[in-house]
């Protein structure tokens, strides 16, 4: 069941939201070669707990840590540890959710580690910009899938592989609420969207092929060819005529 937010709520997720961000702030200034991920998840707890919020991902269903910290062919749910360290030319998919007072804020971004080549600076600019161009269609009396339909024809100019096995949420009181928001397939399909509906959408996308398996840790997903994936996402509330964007530090004006 999808349900539409209250002010207070919303108003709640906006506050987590806010949390979010400054966290994503500060692990973004710490990234550099020869950072560990367990590092960067130290930096994302600590923010997250001063503000009087919880990490989203920590313990949920057994996941043991603040960030997913996915690096070049990791595609989500890379687990931070000591052991891995940034190197020059890495990218890293950071996804960080926090909750506040019982709501849940969730983003992504990928990082450039040091001098990255041309091709993979191109992956990662074209991700950031497919979430723009499905969220142009983020407003009320549009179909959900018209946001699925704009990422897909976004990224499909570039011959990227737009990954299928995992999908953007409805979020708020749990971290993953209906509906499930695919990154491709047709328009004009799914819910109609109507104010206060409170969405991630977060497109997944590969150099090489959608395709993906699961390591033997149980949750880090890589690619099959083991190319680079870039990961993107914002958490958003349907408004009167568009959308606005709840993953961002108060008072900042941002392009995603």
């Amino acid at each position: 069941m999808i349900t539409i937010k209250s002010n207070r709520e919303i108003e709640l997720m906006r506050e987590a939201g806010h949390i979010v961000a400054l966290a994503h702030q500060a692990v973004a200034d710490a990234i550099k070669p020869g950072i560990s991920t367990q590092e960067l998840d130290k930096i994302a707890y600590d923010v997250i707990v001063s503000h009087g919020a919880t990490p989203s991902f920590l313990n949920y269903n057994g996941y043991p840590a603040t960030i997913c910290a996915s690096i070049n062919e990791v595609v989500v749910h890379g687990i931070p540890n000591k052991r891995t360290i940034l190197k020059d030319g890495d990218i890293i998919s950071v996804d960080i959710g926090a909750c506040f007072k019982g709501y849940h804020g969730d983003c992504a971004k990928t990082h450039l580690v040091g001098h990255v080549s041309e091709e993979v600076k191109q992956l990662v600019e074209v991700t950031k910009a497919s979430l723009l161009a499905g969220l142009k269609f983020a407003r009320p009396g549009n179909r959900l899938s018209d946001i699925s339909h704009a990422i897909e024809e976004y990224v499909s100019k570039y011959g990227y592989g737009v990954i299928k096995d995992y999908t953007g949420h409805g979020i708020g009181h749990a971290l993953h609420e209906d509906p499930a928001i695919p990154n491709y397939g047709p328009s004009g399909r799914g819910v109609i969207l109507k104010k206060g509906m409170t969405l991630a959408i977060e497109p997944m996308i590969a150099l090489g092929t959608w395709r993906v398996r699961i390591l033997k840790d149980g949750w880090t997903s890589v690619t099959i060819d083991n190319l680079p994936c870039s990961h993107h996402e914002h958490t958003i509330v349907i408004t009167d005529d568009g959308y606005e964007i709840l993953t961002k530090i108060k008072g900042e004006e941002i392009d995603v």
